[in-house]
């Protein structure tokens, strides 16, 4: 009798452990799955934060097996990091978001409730970031060499050198300078396929504010341009007109051209009275 009493009990114990353990009835889906890239550093991410339940995100290539990222398995979390999971850049991605039991809890459910993003390519829709440059000015300050600095990619070769956008994109890449005279309101562009850009024929002395970008012309258009760089402003070098001629010079020719004047002044003043005697009668003229 006790044997049957303590089987009964055990019995018991692991049906309700099964059923605290167990949930029943589904989960809500994540909302506003969204990709976000920068130099190829690509997160996805959702909402809103799980209360009670967790988060699970596969992913795959179109047309091939979905895969999990280790670090966005039953998580509380609403951002997944899976710039190393999408290695083919140029294939197209898309994601799942799955609303799933707690670690340690079981559900009744046989397929969990999920969320599909919109198709994703690193290639055609990461954004790339500012780039940096330096210049030149040419001693007649007519040309301006401007030197672009390739902006770092999240992709390392291997595990040691990091990947610049030169090194993924090659000949894909083109840099564009919008450029204008400092206070001036015109402005005007230039794209060369190299990392250097070289503006000629530009107005001596006068400071001009550069800003730069990256072109891949293979992508849509309006897919095509990264971020504009900082502006940098050339320095103003054009000269006044007490540098140009200095002082004295302007000195000598204002006293000159004041010379002038009286003399005119005078000789004016004197040939009118010359003319007034004249025309009343007085022999004393000469």
């Amino acid at each position: 009798m006790y044997q049957r009493r303590m089987g009964l009990l055990l019995v018991l114990c692991f049906v309700k452990l099964l059923f605290l353990n167990t949930v029943t009835g589904s989960y809500p889906r994540a909302t506003n799955v969204t990709w976000s890239s920068i130099n190829f550093k690509t997160l996805l991410s959702w909402g809103p934060k799980p209360d009670g339940y967790s988060y699970t995100v596969e992913f795959s290539a179109v047309g091939e097996n979905r895969d999990r990222s280790p670090h966005c398995i039953q998580t509380a979390e609403t951002e997944c990091d899976l710039t190393q999971q999408l290695k083919a850049l140029k294939s197209t991605y898309i994601a799942n978001v799955l609303s799933e039991p707690l670690r340690g809890v079981t559900s009744d459910l046989v397929e969990f409730p999920y969320t599909a993003s919109q198709k994703f390519c690193p290639y055609t829709d990461t954004i790339i970031g500012k780039p940096d440059f330096n210049f030149t000015v040419s001693k007649d300050t007519r040309k301006i060499t401007i030197h672009v600095i390739d902006p770092l990619t999240a992709i390392f070769d291997g595990q040691s050198r990091r990947l610049s956008i030169r090194d993924v994109f090659g000949d894909d890449l083109e840099y564009s300078v919008t450029y204008q005279r400092a206070g001036s309101t015109g402005k005007k562009q230039q794209t060369t396929k190299t990392n250097v850009i070289e503006l000629t024929h530009l107005d001596k002395g006068e400071s001009y504010c550069l800003r730069v970008e990256a072109v891949i012309p293979s992508r849509d258009f309006n897919q095509q341009r990264g971020e504009l760089s900082k502006t940098k402003c050339t320095p103003n070098t054009k000269k006044g007109i007490f540098d140009e001629y200095g002082i004295g010079a302007i000195a000598g020719v204002i006293f000159t051209i004041l010379a002038i004047i009286i003399i005119v002044i005078v000789v004016t003043v004197v040939c009118c009275k010359r003319q007034r005697k004249e025309k009343s009668g007085d022999p004393g003229v000469v």
